[in-house]
């Protein structure tokens, strides 16, 4: 039983997989928190607990953790909780042994964040050829890996989230709204403030994302599958046909496979 921890800039999320002898995965259980590099491992433990527990588990029964990281604060009380907790050092994504095991064709490869690496290192074992990873997060990213693996570069733009909020900040009179897919009528001329705000987000986001990768596509040269991945990958698939596959759970499978390669390999 493996624990696959992936610490976004928002939510820590914490997922339960089995790993089976014969190969497979099965992700048992998964919860997340709010990021807060000064939660201590302490407190991730007995919020942790609690929570095995609800689902008939127990610290013991995990035999290995992984950690993903893009805040390097968070870290080390992430290790901390492994060792005092579940009395294993844990894999860190992108050091030994677990490195990448794909090549990072860009310029900086080593300001890659981990989370990206392990999409694509996911996406490429899931789906053959050529590929562009949506992945609605904090911010939301688009990454390129070639048939062979190799991540090739990207795009990063504001996370629907984050410009929602800028929007309401920084006009006074505009409400909080939530993020929805419009109902019913589907027109993007808009009769009311909210309604405006909502068609400016949601419809706004559908055509960045269609321009970005019909874009993408025509650099890339060859056909590419556009896989989706994020919390808000299912809200904007009911009115786009640019995804050819959702995998919600894609940075939590890439941390499963680099393990189950680790210990191969070991």
């Amino acid at each position: 039983m493996l624990l696959a921890v992936d610490a976004g800039n928002t939510n820590v999320v914490f997922a339960l997989i089995a790993l089976r002898p014969e190969g497979g995965r099965e992700i048992r259980a998964r919860w997340r928190i709010a990021t807060d590099p000064r939660r201590t491992a302490d407190e991730y433990a007995v919020w942790l607990s609690q929570l095995l527990a609800l689902e008939g588990y127990q610290r013991s029964d995990v035999d290995g953790v992984i950690i993903s990281t893009v805040v390097p604060r968070a870290l080390h009380n992430l290790e901390v909780l492994s060792s005092k907790y579940f009395g294993t050092d844990a894999l860190i994504a992108g050091r030994p042994p677990v490195e990448w095991g794909v090549a990072l064709d860009v310029d900086e490869p080593q300001s890659l964040g981990a989370d990206r690496a392990v999409n694509t290192i996911a996406a490429h074992a899931l789906h053959p050829g050529d590929l562009i990873v949506i992945d609605f997060g904090t911010a939301t990213t688009l990454d390129v890996s070639d048939f062979n693996g190799a991540y090739k570069g990207g795009i990063i733009a504001p996370g629907i989230n984050l410009s929602l909020d800028a929007l309401v900040n920084a006009a006074a009179k505009l409400p909080r709204i939530a993020i929805e897919a419009p109902k019913g009528n589907v027109g993007v001329i808009g009769r009311n403030t909210v309604d405006q705000m909502n068609i400016g987000i949601y419809w706004g986001y559908i055509a960045m994302i269609e321009g970005l990768v019909s874009r993408m596509k025509a650099e890339i040269g060859r056909p590419a599958k556009v896989i989706a991945t994020g919390g808000l990958a299912t809200l904007f698939e009911q009115h786009t046909d640019v995804f050819d596959a959702i995998e919600p759970d894609l940075t939590i499978q890439g941390l499963a496979i680099m393990w189950e390669r680790a210990h191969i390999a070991a």
